[in-house]
């Protein structure tokens, strides 16, 4: 199913013609309509999507309250739409998936119309034109109802339409019919390959409750109500503020675009690449610099406490029964390709590859915890397009990923203690203190919470400040716990920098064991650890805070150990070229010598501009 999402003022409608052989019944009060301040759905179905109703209506719906909560819609109108797809399935398949989609969104409150099928109609739409107006889906039915329509000869490809459109907005501008015509603006889709797991759709489905949990342990509720948080007094805590209503109010759709994008582009470190597909970068000589300096920096440190390294695949059998179940136990969309053989999909992280690699291991109980690391390059995602934003938040990223095997939970929540404290020293490392600057989320199921309260207790302890903890009631993800330390950036928006998990499900699935004290098999708790996030995403805390501090009139500057050019020196004629040289290369440091013609002021501004760490000026 294809669907294109208009949050309107108003769409008006009126019947012209019925398409013979396919219109459906309906009386003189339908053969006109109106709506105002609804989110208008056009939906085209697809071939197949019949088979797989319960799981199709189930995505339909989270995709639709999804939409109205994050517009503050509560009108929907329903508009079928031949021109959003070239697979579509017969008016016998069609129309009940059609009526079927109209009853599960009318109950879940929302106040629905839906338009006529099979009827040319002439129509009005104004669309309001923010930036959340406009957005195109595609929902598939599961894997194995796919896969038995592409052995039927049903499926041409796997292309078809993810995230946000690029229609323009504004009043008026849609006229058309249900069955011939031009597509609407704004409905041309990405053409992305696209999985949606199972936890993706039930996180969009759940209920979470919010809390502040401080550091004498005591855990207070908060909301959201009426644009204003409740429960906890935030007048010490502005950050922890920021992020809790970020957090609860759970848009990431990026309006305008970050400042870390300019920078990047000015200094000449990152850019968009047209030629790929949307959150894919080139990086040029200086970011790719800072880039690999990063890299080997995290890797080294997990190194040096235990981690070894591995290195897996970046694409898998979609079939495979371990990964397939895996798939759908990750809160992430994926890419799907089909290789001459088989269909495949794109790692997300280094889990699988590792995971694989214990299952055929032999280990005692004395390896315990046991560390595998790996720094993917590259992981992928298929991020809706209008949550990506620069270098927050990406398709393709390098992610240093850390698995810790552990025999129990004792051992796995000591392992959380000095992972977390490796966290602190690595972000710390990079850039000092900004950990102060951060803000401590936790994420837990209720009974993981109760069991463990002390623990909890201790970590935001650790971390000296209070917590947002969001609470499940079920178990949605195959983790009972993790945690996460955020950057809000000068949109207020909030990015994780680095995580840990603890993972209940894995062991089993993938057939991982040790050997007891007493001879016998076991299956470990595995830790899922990014002890620093994307190396990409730390790029962008670092020019975001740069940002901030140019609004408060401090000077921009790069860590030493980062900059492109630490040192570059000046010489004040050319006489002075040569010995300029001759120090630049005597130095352990990236220097360079800037010989152009022209004054020393201008020389002196252009090596402020690009954030030359030291200047030296030389001669007479």
């Amino acid at each position: 199913m294809k669907l294109l999402l208009i949050h309107s003022d108003y769409l008006e409608y009126t019947v012209t013609q019925a398409v013979r052989g396919v219109a459906e019944e309906i009386d003189e009060d339908h053969r006109t309509g109106r709506m105002e301040e609804a989110l208008v759905v056009f939906n085209a179905v697809e071939k197949g999507d019949l088979e797989g109703l319960n799981e199709l209506l189930d995505r339909v719906e989270a995709e639709v309250t999804t939409a109205t909560r994050a517009v503050g819609a509560s009108r929907v109108m329903l508009y079928p739409y031949a021109h959003l797809s070239s697979n579509l399935a017969p008016p016998s398949e069609a129309v009940p998936v059609v009526k079927a989609m109209e009853e599960r969104i009318r109950g879940t409150g929302l106040e629905v119309m839906r338009s006529p099928f099979g009827w040319y109609k002439a129509f009005k739409l104004s669309c309001k034109g923010h930036p959340l107006s406009e957005l195109s889906r595609e929902i598939r039915p599961d894997a194995a109802v796919t896969a038995g329509r592409a052995e039927r000869g049903e499926v041409a490809g796997e292309t078809g339409m993810a995230g946000e459109a690029h229609g323009t907005g504004g009043t008026g501008g849609i006229h058309g019919t249900d069955g011939t015509g031009t597509r609407p603006p704004g409905c041309e889709g990405d053409g992305l390959p696209e999985i949606v797991s199972d936890a993706v759709k039930a996180e969009e489905r759940a209920g979470s409750s919010w809390y502040v949990l401080d550091t004498s342990g005591e855990l207070t509720p908060v909301g959201l109500m009426d644009g204003k948080l409740t429960g906890f007094d935030f007048t010490a805590h502005p950050g922890l503020e920021a992020f809790t209503r970020y957090e609860i109010a759970r848009s990431r759709v990026s309006g305008k675009e970050p400042p870390h994008v300019e920078i990047m582009q000015r200094q000449e470190l990152v850019d968009y690449e047209p030629a790929s597909d949307p959150g894919n970068f080139r990086y040029y000589p200086k970011g790719k610099l800072m880039k690999a300096l990063l890299e080997d920096y995290v890797s080294e440190r997990v190194r040096e406490t235990g981690g070894m390294e591995v290195e897996t695949p970046i694409m898998y059998d979609f079939e495979h029964p371990s990964l397939k179940k895996y798939l759908h136990r990750f809160p992430a969309r994926q890419y799907a390709i089909r290789t001459p053989n088989k269909r495949v999909f794109l790692r997300f992280a280094a889990c699988f590859g590792q995971f694989l690699i214990m299952h055929d291991a032999t280990v005692s109980y004395r390896n315990l915890p046991l560390r595998l690391y790996e720094l993917t390059r590259y992981s992928f995602r298929v991020e809706q397009r209008g949550e990506l934003a620069g270098l927050r938040r990406l398709r393709a990223f390098t992610m240093p990923d850390c698995h810790s095997f552990c025999a129990d939970i004792h051992m796995a929540r000591d392992e959380i203690v000095d992972r977390f404290r490796l966290s602190r020293e690595i972000l710390n490392g990079i850039i000092p203190g900004v950990t102060d600057e951060l803000e401590f989320a936790i994420r837990v199921t209720r009974e993981f919470h109760g069991e463990n309260r002390e623990f909890l207790a201790d970590l935001v302890k650790e971390w000296g400040r209070p917590a947002l903890v969001e609470m499940w009631e079920d178990r949605f993800f195959y983790f009972v716990f993790k945690y996460e330390w955020n950057f809000i950036d000068s949109l207020g928006k909030a990015s994780a920098m680095n995580t840990d998990q603890i993972d209940v499900e894995n062991a089993e699935r993938y057939g991982i064991t040790y050997t007891d004290a007493n001879g016998e098999e076991r299956h470990p708790l595995i830790l899922h650890q990014s002890p620093s996030g994307a190396i990409e995403r730390i790029i962008y805390m670092l020019l975001e805070r740069l940002h901030l501090r140019q609004l408060r009139g401090i000077k921009p500057e790069l860590p030493l150990w980062l900059a492109p050019c630490q040192i570059r020196f000046l010489p004040v004629n050319e006489g002075f070229v040569g010995v300029c040289a001759e120090m630049a290369r005597s130095l352990n440091a990236r220097a360079d010598v800037d010989d152009r013609d022209g004054k020393i002021g201008r020389k002196i501004r252009d090596a402020e501009r690009e954030w030359v760490s030291l200047i030296v000026v030389y001669g007479e």
